[in-house]
């Protein structure tokens, strides 16, 4: 169904295994450019207990027994299947605002954020349905009594109540760790841009990837699904901290202990540094930033830069750059090719953004931009959200509150002078607690006490220069990889950051229990764990035959003086406690000359490698490598290799085998602990 044909039209949930309307006409949507209306929205009639129950019945078993790498595999199938109908998001997109540019953040950047979600799950989580929290604990001396942190699914719903300004990444930025740690979610977006999320949504149950019920939309109120979230749910908001607050009180969210993360109003600064003046690129990179910040999505980003700290002495020229290039700024319907910046999203939001100005007004002047006057190329200026930017500048920013303490979420930035470095960390964190701020430094001594000293009030940090202007992703964007979020006024939430946002959706639980239930508990052998010894050496074994346990314990070997010369001799490697017996003696450590590590780790590579091609293809690394005890000529060593974590892949013949090495003195002491890691073949050739 081509959903644009038949525009103006109401919008659906996708609750319960179906699409429905609600029960009344809705709340017309309209075009921010035109003001036509482009949709109708409307919740009502919806059985939200019905709604979470669902999710929490029907998806969640079925993405629990999935394995991470079948999740991610998932996740890598949806962003392909969306990437291939992006243009239809693009052409729907237009009526938020959105420029093809700011289009292409919402877009690709949600679906470019699936897909690394799903490439890092694949990279970085074993194929197991449960996560190892470090490393396990022995808890008795004699090794009957251990412990070990896992990490598994919650068993309730995500609800992700979002914001209007990203309709498709802040979907897709929380629904990918949510199914890769394999928990359902209920997406509620900004009723302003919905229809671009319905169709999102639309095409995502079209493509038959997900479990039924993993992906629930609810197009209009939440109503009272809030009243029916239990202790294993999650709810995440992103919008407004009045709201956010609201959310976060509510009885059965306090009553339940339910996880709750929210990512509210953040005035983000951005910092120019003292070495910085008219002339650097820093400066100029610098203006180039702020400027793009200010109109990208028309200001309305939560991380765009709403406060610019400057030296004073520069605070002329800076208000002189920026006006300039903001002044050059195309205002029109996004649906312009010539147009650099479109509307607000609403009138609603237009209206909001000149109040919270007047706000602005008590302490800073405007010094670029008129707020009641659009300049536009195309489109209504009458019916459409357009807004110029503005820039205002705070002379005595330590004196003032609004600038601190108000964000109008549009093209709105104020500047203002700081004298030292450390006045100029005191303006950032007035802000109390931002997402993300910048520094546009070159020097490396005020980078570290600016960066330092605005870290612990933000959740991300950016250093521009130079050096890294062409590389940079810049100070607004955030990344899969990183932490989104911030502390304080910023909601004290967390997002993405790669595995970490995974972990966000599952429980940790230590596990105690004797190391061989234990092993049988997690799918990894632990020391003190049962081992097997059938005779057939285990690297003879395919992934079908090997067993978690399964050891050998090598013949031995005796270390002599002359090893140790021709070691050195053949690798260069003459440090003075492999060669002097004197200086080694004087080393507290060492009774005299001693055997190189690495020659230890060759030596045990000799005593447990079967050489013969089989089942074992390559080894790719070595893990955890410590020195335990110094090996002197005369020592004999003996190698206890055990089969600990067997990780097969889901789409190749093969998969990765983690072995503990211990390798031992002829007193049965332990002088080198260390993992290999192999590729090993699912059946025997």
């Amino acid at each position: 169904m081509n959903v644009l044909a038949s525009r103006p039209r109401r919008l659906e949930s996708y609750v319960c295994g179906s699409w429905t309307t609600g029960a009344r006409e809705g709340v017309p949507l309209l075009d921010a450019s035109t003001g036509a209306p482009v949709a109708f929205i409307d919740s009502s009639g919806i059985d939200f207990a019905s709604t979470l129950a669902y999710g929490r019945e029907k998806a969640g078993p079925a993405l629990r027994r999935m394995s991470f790498h079948e999740r991610a595999a998932m996740l890598k199938a949806l962003g392909l299947a969306l990437m291939d109908r992006k243009e239809e998001f693009y052409a729907l997109s237009a009526a938020t605002g959105a420029t093809r540019a700011d289009s292409w953040v919402d877009i690709d950047g949600g679906i470019g954020t699936l897909l690394s979600y799903a490439s890092k799950g694949r990279r970085e989580l074993p194929n197991t349905r449960v996560l190892l929290d470090g490393d396990a604990e022995a808890l008795s001396k004699d090794g009957t009594f251990s412990a070990q942190h896992i990490l598994s699914p919650l068993q309730g719903v995500a609800v992700h109540i979002n914001a209007f300004n990203f309709p498709c990444w802040g979907m897709l930025e929380k629904l990918a760790p949510t199914l890769l740690a394999g928990m359902p979610a209920i997406v509620k977006p900004a009723s302003q841009t919905a229809y671009l999320t319905e169709l999102m949504v639309r095409r995502m149950i079209e493509t038959g990837l997900l479990p039924e019920g993993a992906v629930q939309l609810i197009a209009g109120s939440v109503g009272d699904l809030l009243d029916h979230v239990e202790g294993q749910d999650v709810v995440t908001f992103t919008g407004s901290a009045s709201t956010g607050r609201k959310l976060k009180s509510h009885p059965a969210v306090i009553g339940n202990s339910v996880r709750f993360t929210m990512e509210a109003d953040s005035l983000n600064a951005s910092v120019l540094g003292i070495d910085a003046g008219p002339g650097t690129e820093e400066f100029d990179l610098f203006v180039k930033e702020v400027a793009r910040e200010m109109t990208s999505k028309a200001g309305q980003k939560c991380t765009a830069i709403r406060r610019v700290i400057a030296p004073r002495a520069h605070c002329d020229a800076l208000v002189a750059a920026l006006g300039d290039r903001l002044g050059k700024t195309v205002l029109g319907n996004p649906t312009d090719e010539n147009v650099r910046m479109g509307p607000l999203a609403s009138l609603d939001q237009r209206d909001e953004v000149r109040a919270r100005i007047r706000d602005l007004l008590g302490d800073a002047e405007i010094v670029a931009g008129d707020p009641d006057m659009p300049r536009i190329v195309s489109g209504d200026a009458e019916a459409g959200a357009f807004l110029n930017p503005v820039l205002l500048y705070c002379d005595r920013p330590w004196e003032a509150k609004a600038v601190h303490d108000v964000e109008a979420f549009g093209p709105v930035s104020t500047v203002m002078p700081y004298d030292s470095a450390e006045e100029a960390v005191d303006l950032a964190r007035r802000g109390k607690g931002s997402l993300v701020a910048s520094v546009f430094t070159n020097d490396p001594a005020f980078a570290e006490e600016v960066v330092l000293g605005m870290a612990p009030f933000h959740g991300r940090v950016m250093i521009g220069n130079r050096v890294s202007s062409r590389t940079s992703t810049g100070h607004g964007s955030p990344l899969p990889g990183l932490v989104h979020g911030g502390p304080g006024r910023a909601g004290g939430g967390e997002e993405l950051g790669g595995m970490r946002g995974v972990k966000h959706y599952m429980q940790r639980t230590a596990i105690q229990g004797s190391p061989t239930l234990l092993s049988a508990v997690t799918g990894r052998w632990v020391a003190g764990a049962q081992t097997q010894t059938d005779g057939e050496h285990p690297f003879r074994k395919s992934l079908a035959e090997l067993h978690i346990g399964d050891q050998l314990v090598t013949a031995t070997r005796q270390v002599t003086l002359e090893d140790i010369e021709h070691f050195a001799n053949f690798t260069g490697d003459t440090f003075y406690a492999h060669m002097d017996e004197e200086a080694a003696r004087a080393n507290p450590f060492f009774e005299g000359r001693v055997a190189h590590g690495y020659l230890i780790v060759s030596f045990a590579a000799g005593l447990f490698v079967d050489p013969a091609p089989g089942p074992v293809l390559a080894n790719y690394g070595v893990d955890n490598l410590r020195f335990l005890t110094p090996v002197n000529p005369g020592d004999t060593l003996q190698v206890q290799l055990t089969c600990k974590e067997i990780n097969p892949r889901v789409d190749a013949e093969h998969g990765e085998v983690r072995w503990d090495c211990k390798v031992t003195n002829q007193n049965d002491v332990a002088v080198a602990q260390y993992d290999v890691l192999t590729m090993v073949a699912k059946t025997r050739s």
